[in-house]
């Protein structure tokens, strides 16, 4: 397994997401390692979490999903390209859709495992299924399509 996260990586200027980014303070710090097959992230919910007493709010287990399925996506391609993540050409990826399936209440006070596994990567997109793991159970899973985008292109609406 990497000894740093695949979001160590990414570039200062894209590094602000609320999921993922280094340099957002507000944010969630997910962070995933590869290990060349899949992704694994750890994520503790903090009390601001918290949907109902004990249960960790569905709409922050899809964020840190959806950033570190996205992780995944890049790590993959990176190895599909048989290089290195600090290496030019920079890959940044979007979500392109994010299939969450709740299954049981996800619980509070425990930390969480995430595995994101890759199962077709191609130049232009990742198809991805990660499940979230409390003490071994799997509460949610979900399916995601993570597409290959130019990193600091910015996004005008209305084009």
């Amino acid at each position: 397994m990497n000894d740093q996260p695949i979001q160590n990586f990414y570039d200062d200027e894209i590094a602000i997401c609320f999921g993922c980014g280094r340099h957002n303070t507000k944010g969630l710090h997910v962070q995933t390692f590869w290990d060349g097959d899949k992704g694994v992230c750890h994520f503790t919910p903090q009390p601001e979490h918290t949907a109902f007493p004990n249960v960790v709010y569905g709409g922050i287990l899809a964020s840190v999903i959806d950033c570190h399925s996205i992780g995944t996506a890049v790590a993959a391609m990176y190895q599909r390209e048989g290089r290195a993540p600090s290496t030019s050409p920079e890959i940044t990826c979007v979500t392109g859709n994010l299939n969450v399936t709740y299954h049981k209440p996800t619980p509070m006070g425990i930390t969480l495992v995430l595995h994101a596994t890759p199962y077709e990567v191609t130049d232009r997109k990742a198809l991805l299924r990660c499940v979230v793991l409390a003490d071994g159970i799997e509460t949610v899973s979900a399916e995601v399509v993570a597409v290959r985008v130019k990193a600091r292109s910015g996004v005008t609406l209305g084009e």
